[in-house]
């Protein structure tokens, strides 16, 4: 259930354990073993509580996630904020970054974040080679020079070392994992469901809503 260094056990079951979401009573966020405390880090979403999503193109744990966190982003509290990090656990994790911030830098996130997901797991393409990316976003309608300039740009090469150092000081151990207003971390291997993962995030937010208000 989860890509990286470590992998929960329960993975074997995932085809059956994510197949019915959990009812929200039988879900609490209980200290190590729905979520774990890190090294608090800084929050970039001011008054606003922030919710980061470390992720990696390439995991299909994060491609099977992402329509619940699609669909939780639409129905999110007013006072809660989204934020996205490529996680770069190692070297080759690092040109699937370096599309998501080409793809931050040309203002096409939004149209096509998910589509890279579909590229990598449905079209099976070969997301980490330059030339196929840039075919990649010609055929999806992005000039090709403008992409060429964003993909090799020295601000694209700083927001992957920057998210380099993030997988770090947040002490990840896999994808997909969420971090809560720079406190509360948990991920895949702390959940039994998809579903049961956004049960356990809304829990956090409630818990970082509660500490943000002296509670």
């Amino acid at each position: 259930m989860i890509c990286a260094l470590v992998r929960g056990g329960f993975a074997l079951l995932a085809a059956v354990a994510f197949a019915a979401p959990v009812p929200a009573q039988e879900t609490r966020a209980r200290l190590d073993i729905e979520y774990r405390l890190i090294a608090p880090q800084p929050v970039e979403t001011g008054d606003k509580i922030e919710v980061v999503d470390f992720f990696w193109y390439g995991c299909p744990h994060c491609n099977d996630f992402q329509p619940s966190l699609e669909d939780w982003s639409k129905r999110k509290p007013a006072d809660v904020v989204l934020r996205r990090v490529p996680a770069v656990f190692r070297d080759s994790w690092a040109p699937h970054a370096r599309i998501y911030y080409t793809l931050e830098q040309l203002g096409e996130l939004e149209r096509l974040h998910q589509k890279v997901y579909f590229s990598y797991h449905v079209e099976e393409l070969q997301m980490s080679r330059p030339d196929v990316m840039e075919r990649w976003a010609v055929a999806n309608g992005i000039d090709r020079e403008l992409w060429r300039k964003a993909y090799s740009s020295a601000a694209v090469d700083a927001r992957i070392e920057n998210a380099r150092r993030l997988t770090e000081a947040y002490a990840l151990q896999g994808t997909p994992s969420l971090v809560v207003d720079g406190r509360y971390l948990t991920s895949s291997s702390m959940a039994s469901s998809y579903p049961e993962m956004i049960q356990i995030l809304e829990g956090l937010i409630r818990i970082a809503r509660g500490k943000r208000s002296g509670g």
